[in-house]
């Protein structure tokens, strides 16, 4: 293809991709793809105080992040005595995000710090803060080595994986119509949760922090099962209806990297890292009060330089 049909193809994509992503709302959460650039479904939530447990679809357990209203501890004893405790009753926001193959490390990360976080109760006018209360994220505290994000190349270092602790929460917590105080996006786009609705966290340099900003507490309530991290938020009341909705202000598409390895029949190629492009995304979410009345809530611009494909290759 010569340069100026793939001049004349990638303006067509982009315009084609504009116009899909004109259409913020979409049905059965954000499949988790490779590169999920343009992808941004998320799973409308009625909220409601919770009910009889029903099962999970496979499918579901394994493929979607989003918002969710069935949870999977419905019926633990710890969880209906803290509920019943603090008069929360009423289940205000909760989100599901899947990992996508994390390591061993990351996932213990997340099931350590999900089942820290369970139980947590923000009181009235309280600021909480993910590093205070979880962190910090030592070998001490019993986290291990897991992947972290470092400018743009991806690494390891003991507690990685909590970020996706931060991005659930902050999900959460957009869902639950709460009071965003602190949150910072990843360098690079994450393949769990849609751009702009991620969240990342560093002891002493980044936090996650949200505000009670409702006249009674907050329980927190949370759990690892597998690769899937669910977090939610009860309270005595529902929140208004909350949706995502975003723009791709520019986008950065992500550069190949190439390496030999001796072991692959010539002319083969194996990708091992698997890129996401970068972009510019303009977030904001539509707020829907019981009266029916509908404002905006600008969520800000997140930034994402590229993530690399990583591709092998035989002499």
């Amino acid at each position: 293809m010569g340069q100026k049909h793939r001049f004349l193809f990638a303006a067509i994509l982009l315009l084609c991709l504009e116009a899909i992503l004109c259409w913020h709302k979409f049905n059965h959460g954000m499949g988790i793809k490779i590169n999920p650039a343009y992808k941004n479904r998320m799973v409308e939530c009625e909220n409601e105080s919770g009910g009889q447990q029903e099962p999970i679809p496979e499918s579901e357990k394994t493929i979607n992040s989003g918002p969710v209203k069935i949870l999977p501890w419905e019926n633990d004893e710890n969880f209906i005595n803290a509920r019943t405790k603090n008069g929360t009753n009423v289940l205000m926001g909760a989100y599901r995000t899947v990992l996508r193959d994390p390591l061993p490390g990351e996932e213990y990360n997340v099931h350590l710090a999900a089942e820290r976080l369970a139980g947590m109760v923000v009181k009235p006018g309280e600021i909480f803060s993910q590093n205070a209360s979880l962190g910090p994220y030592t070998e001490g505290r019993g986290y291990r080595k897991g992947p972290t994000y470092m400018g743009t190349r991806l690494t390891t270092t003991v507690g990685g994986g909590v970020c996706k602790i931060a991005s659930t929460l902050y999900n959460t917590v957009v869902l639950s119509d709460l009071q965003v105080i602190e949150r910072h996006a990843h360098s690079m786009p994450v393949p769990y949760v849609p751009y702009g609705q991620d969240a990342t966290v560093a002891y002493g340099a980044k936090d996650f922090k949200f505000k009670n900003n409702t006249d009674a507490p907050i329980l927190i309530w949370a759990q690892g099962i597998d690769n899937i991290l669910y977090i939610a938020f009860y309270g005595i009341k529902s929140p208004p209806t909350v949706e995502w909705n975003h723009k791709i202000l520019q986008v950065f598409e992500a550069p190949r990297i190439y390496r030999i390895n001796p072991d692959l029949p010539p002319s083969e190629e194996k990708v091992k890292v698997e890129g996401m492009d970068g972009a510019v995304v303009m977030s904001w979410v539509t707020v829907t009060d019981s009266n029916g009345m509908v404002f905006t809530k600008r969520m800000g611009d997140s930034y994402y330089s590229p993530m690399p494909y990583l591709i092998e290759k035989g002499k």
